[in-house]
């Protein structure tokens, strides 16, 4: 049978014809798509740039459907979502992420580090902990470990927390001696106060002495020790060192150094310190503990608090008046309580310490702030002296 070359004359042209209109149709459909992904995720950008993120979070979300393997997108949704709260959701994301085969390994690893912030902005800290774990040997190692130490101040594992403050120093972080010591002297207090480990309790401060030598910290913590175990005088030695280490903090200690000296039989070296303290910073705290040195050496009580007008003098305080008038005489026995109650009363918010991080304020001195968790952030001065 012959082959009829008439048919492939009339073939050719046709399916020349169909090939052009299919690549025509692909290429129709190609620029639709692409021109409609564009638009929702410039979309979800306009609407973050205007604050609205319900309606960035429903453009992302469309762009994603659109173009299921763009991981910048998923990214971009799972930290909306964690900005707004919705974790859960966030969570998601990034466990999605993590479960494609095709992901890249920078890739995975920066959604690693997102699920972890995930789990730590909800509160889930032990999933928070294992994810940071994940991130060991990785790009986002030094990070995850300055979330897991925030983590377990969080927690208040202070041992934890001084593993982890050690090796951000030896990996060339900035200096973390400083949170160590607060993690020995934590520790230390625990020792005393849940186990009674005294012993133990002294090893810990002498730890903290030795990573940071100019601390007051532990110094004061130390002699609070000696005291409780009844050695006044190596009490009083702490104490009476800490000008030579850290000078500022000595309104902190005033009255203790009286109370101690006085026990001691050691009020005139005490006295000197507190005078010399106040000759380089006024302070309420140290005109007080003077007035009390004062009295414990039999100084008449006129004459010793004569130490509140002294400070006034110098700086305008009304818890020096409220505190000279607690036991001024006067002929009317009402007039005075009704100007003490009023100078108490005005008194109270200026004798609190204020964090000058964030602004928290305490009736009690506090290393840590409980606000923002900052540490050293309260000035040993009371807030009328700022």
């Amino acid at each position: 049978m012959d082959f009829d070359f008439t048919w492939l004359l009339f073939g050719l042209p046709i399916a020349f014809a169909l090939g052009w209109l299919a690549s025509r149709f692909d290429l129709h459909q190609l620029r639709v798509e692409n021109r409609r992904a564009p638009k929702a995720y410039f979309r979800g950008l306009n609407y973050l740039l205007n604050e609205q993120q319900d309606q960035a979070i429903d453009a992302f979300i469309e762009a994603v459907q659109k173009d299921p393997d763009t991981s910048e997108l998923h990214f971009a949704l799972g930290n909306l979502f964690r900005r707004r709260g919705e974790y859960e959701r966030a969570v998601r994301v990034h466990e999605h992420l993590l479960s494609r085969a095709d992901l890249g390994h920078a890739d995975r690893e920066r959604a690693q580090y997102a699920l972890a912030l995930d789990f730590l902005k909800a509160g889930l800290l032990d999933h928070a902990e294992e994810a940071l774990r994940k991130l060991d040997d990785t790009h986002h190692q030094e990070q995850a470990w300055l979330a897991r130490l925030n983590l377990y101040e969080r927690a208040r594992d202070w041992t934890q927390a001084a593993e982890m403050a050690g090796r951000l120093q030896a990996a060339g972080q900035t200096d973390f001696s400083g949170r160590l010591t607060h993690y020995l002297c934590e520790q230390a207090e625990d020792a005393m106060r849940k186990q009674g480990d005294l012993a133990g309790a002294r090893a810990l401060l002498g730890q903290a002495i030795d990573a940071s030598p100019d601390a007051a910290r532990p110094r004061i913590q130390l002699a609070g020790l000696f005291a409780k175990q009844g050695n006044l005088d190596l009490a009083l030695q702490q104490l009476m060192a800490l000008p030579a280490h850290a000078p500022r903090m000595i309104p902190l200690i005033a009255s203790e150094l009286v109370r101690l000296a006085k026990a001691t039989n050691q009020l005139a070296p005490a006295r000197t310190l507190l005078q010399n303290a106040y000759q380089q910073t006024p302070s309420i705290d140290i005109a007080d503990a003077l007035v009390q040195a004062d009295l414990s050496e039999g100084v008449p009580a006129l004459q010793a608090r004569r130490g509140y007008v002294d400070h006034m003098a110098h700086e305008p305080s009304l818890i020096a008046a409220a505190r000279w008038l607690n036991s001024e005489p006067f002929a009317d026995d009402d007039t005075r309580k009704a100007l003490q109650g009023s100078l108490e009363h005005a008194v109270r918010p200026l004798a609190r310490y204020r964090c000058a991080a964030c602004g928290f304020e305490a009736q009690g001195y506090f290393w840590q702030c409980p606000g923002c968790q900052a540490w050293e952030s309260f000035p040993p001065r009371r807030i009328e002296e700022l």
